[in-house]
């Protein structure tokens, strides 16, 4: 959320965040109501500082058995006077603070301008297999050698769901425990389990709520969500709270299931695991000084990159134009692999830096040192990775001419077999 100091005092900036990033924020009517917020504050304060005057007047005359009734009278009216200005200031208030919530985060000044056509593609690692045979793509050699059943899931929870099973379930899960310990153990994150369901104050932190609240899964008796990915509970881990300087960077990674409803894709890859509504991933998220955290955005990147390189599968970087950065972000790299069987980049980790934007929400701040005055941390988060579209990647790209999947060697001690047939 941007502060409303800043946003009165930077129109011209914050309009151009709102138009680069393609949304609809009312930001005049804003700044109207800003200008009428102050005057009824004006108003109110001249009636209590009449009301005062009067106050003392009435006091005086009683003291001198005088006849104060003109003076009650004006009291009682400048009672209800308040009363109404009040009143209309809170409804004012409300509808900026509506307004406020829905302006998006300012894009870095690094941001390409322009739609998604405008990313840019900042580098790519490893060579594109060159097979001499087509191989197939995932989900028909999935169904081949009995990796997953998709034909199971849909009928058990509807289209965009899957059920992985025999070494597909163990491929899903040894890619999970290969990347928390990576990240543990190398790159010095504190693996957390959070919870799955959030209250709707945690989805408001990260900035999923109020705006993409119909692409969420909800529990209407509980008022709870699940969760869309383990930024939402991970970041909310520190809600409310003030940090001590010293504690940053905390770096914390966690496996959650997320769930998507992903209203606005209708139609859109619906065969096979590119876009479905539940899945697996693995997440990153700090809590850093803000006078690092461009620093800390690329570290992250180069985390989540690491898992690739390890997998051997080759990738591509792309720094995200203001059309395609979402609401709360204010830099975003997508890292995208390739896909050899259906022969395209999809996209297995977005990282992101969100400034400020998340801890004001959420109220997370930090003490530079004893005594100072609390500060917003900045905060990051990354895929490292979504598990789906790996899977694809291995599947398609480790294809065998005879219809088998060659295990990547770092998965090997976790899968127990060198080759899926």
């Amino acid at each position: 959320m941007l502060d409303l100091r800043f946003i009165r005092e930077n129109p011209d900036l914050v309009r151009k965040a709102i138009q680069d990033k393609g949304d609809k924020a009312d930001l005049d009517r804003l700044l109207v109501l800003e200008v009428t917020r102050r005057e009824i504050i004006g108003a109110v304060e001249n009636a209590r500082a009449q009301q005062n005057k009067v106050t003392q007047q009435i006091a005086e005359m009683k003291k001198a058995r005088q006849d104060a009734t003109a003076d009650i009278a004006e009291m009682r009216g400048l009672s209800d006077q308040i009363r109404v200005l009040d009143d209309k200031l809170k409804g004012v208030e409300e509808e900026i603070y509506q307004i406020q919530i829905r302006i998006p985060n300012i894009p870095h000044e690094s941001v390409p301008v322009g739609d998604p056509s405008h990313n840019q593609v900042v580098r790519q690692w490893g060579e594109i297999p060159q097979k001499g045979f087509k191989p197939l793509p995932h989900y028909d050699i999935a169904d081949r050698l009995g990796l997953v059943d998709f034909g199971r899931a849909a009928r058990m929870s509807g289209a965009s769901f899957v059920s992985y099973r025999g070494l597909g379930a163990r491929l899903e899960r040894a890619l999970i425990n290969f990347m928390i310990d990576l990240h543990v153990s190398k790159h010095g994150y504190t693996e957390v389990s959070p919870p799955f369901v959030t209250k709707r104050d945690a989805m408001f932190g990260t900035g999923q709520l109020p705006k993409l609240e119909e692409d969420m899964y909800y529990i209407p008796g509980d008022d709870l969500f699940l969760i869309p990915t383990a930024e939402v509970p991970v970041t909310n881990l520190h809600r409310e709270e003030i940090l001590e300087g010293e504690e940053l960077p905390l770096l914390y990674t966690a496996y959650t299931p997320c769930f998507r409803r992903e209203a606005g894709t209708y139609g859109k890859e619906t065969r096979g695991m590119v876009r479905i509504h539940q899945f697996d991933k693995v997440e990153m998220v700090k809590f850093v000084k803000p006078e690092g955290s461009y620093d800390e955005l690329e570290k992250l990147l180069a985390n989540a990159e690491e898992v690739l390189q390890l997998l051997k599968l080759p990738y591509r970087i792309l720094s995200l134009a203001t059309g395609d950065l979402s609401f709360a972000a204010a830099k975003c790299y997508d890292i995208e692999v390739w896909a050899e069987g259906m022969e395209k980049w999809l996209e297995v980790s977005s990282c992101s830096n969100f400034a400020d934007f998340q801890a004001r929400r959420a109220n997370i701040r930090y003490r530079a040192f004893k005594g100072a005055k609390p500060e917003y941390v900045h905060t990051l988060n990354g895929s490292g990775l979504a598990l789906p579209r790996t899977v694809i990647a291995i599947m398609e790209n480790y294809q065998t001419a005879e219809g088998a999947i060659i295990v990547p060697e770092v998965l090997r001690p976790y899968m127990g077999v060198e080759v899926i047939r």
